[in-house]
């Protein structure tokens, strides 16, 4: 189970407020992450919480661009200092492109969609591409006959495209994307029912973190990655890594003793 860290580079995030928005606190707070024991940082320049205003590839590059080169080899007092490989989240290729030529090792991908640009820029640099489930985003609840099986399906699809313009399976991580285009019974209904959702030979990546599923607290945020834990994901995307790490390690422990492995 791999721990990956959220980083907002955002004015107006949900979570910490624009917090980190400056290039120095992000690089800051980007080292206490990892010394926290992330595995995994992704940091992201969009909002993507509801009612969020969409910027432009320019704008996204114009936040990111001075805290990848202040992490990647830009700033001489912190290169080097990050050890754990470094996810960007963009739906943009032209922004993509760019994180990975100055040294990101993953694209975190919300789109829901799969696109020729997108496999170019990952597959030039060798980088690993998290596809999301995302039917009509954080402001859409969609609509289902059965949100489990039609998840499962859609992300055997996106996979399939993906692996179609040559992009390599051990370099896929799939999102069921709890929160977007999704009602409350829904989100929950997958987390339930996780294993059915998990594509087999596909890494599952979930991102359950502060999400309004779990009313926004941190208990409900930590019951949602236990049970995210139990139904088989590989990646926890979290906010808060200290409690996700001690819960993931308290979780393992259990999870060992079982007698129906």
């Amino acid at each position: 189970m791999k721990i990956m860290a959220i980083l907002n580079v955002t004015p107006d995030s949900f979570s910490d407020g624009g917090k980190y928005f400056t290039p120095g606190a992000a690089i800051e707070q980007a080292i206490v992450l990892e010394q926290q024991g992330a595995d995994i940082l992704d940091i992201g320049a969009q909002s993507t919480r509801p009612g969020c205003e969409v910027i432009s590839p320019e704008e996204e590059w114009h936040r990111l661009r001075p805290v990848l080169e202040g992490l990647l080899g830009g700033s001489p007092r912190k290169r080097g200092e990050i050890k754990i490989p470094i996810s960007v989240d963009t739906f943009y290729p032209e922004v993509a492109q760019e994180a990975l030529g100055l040294g990101a090792g993953m694209i975190n991908d919300i789109s829901g969609v799969v696109s020729a640009e997108m496999a170019k820029a990952v597959k030039s640099h060798d980088a690993s591409w998290v596809l999301m489930h995302n039917q009509g985003g954080a402001d859409s609840e969609g609509a289902y006959e059965d949100v489990v099986s039609e998840v499962r399906a859609a992300l055997e699809e996106l996979a399939r495209q993906a692996m179609a313009l040559d992009i390599q399976k051990e370099r896929l991580y799939l999102d069921p994307g709890i929160g977007f285009g999704k009602s409350n019974e829904d989100n929950l209904r997958l987390l339930a029912n996780l294993k059915r959702v998990k594509v087999p030979g596909f890494a599952l990546l979930a991102g359950v973190s502060r999400k309004r599923v779990t009313g926004g607290s941190e208990a409900g945020t930590l019951a949602a990655q236990v049970v995210a834990q139990m139904g088989g994901a590989d990646v926890l995307r979290t906010h808060d890594v200290v409690q996700a790490r001690r819960a993931v390690n308290f979780t393992r422990n259990i999870l060992r003793l079982r007698i129906d492995k």
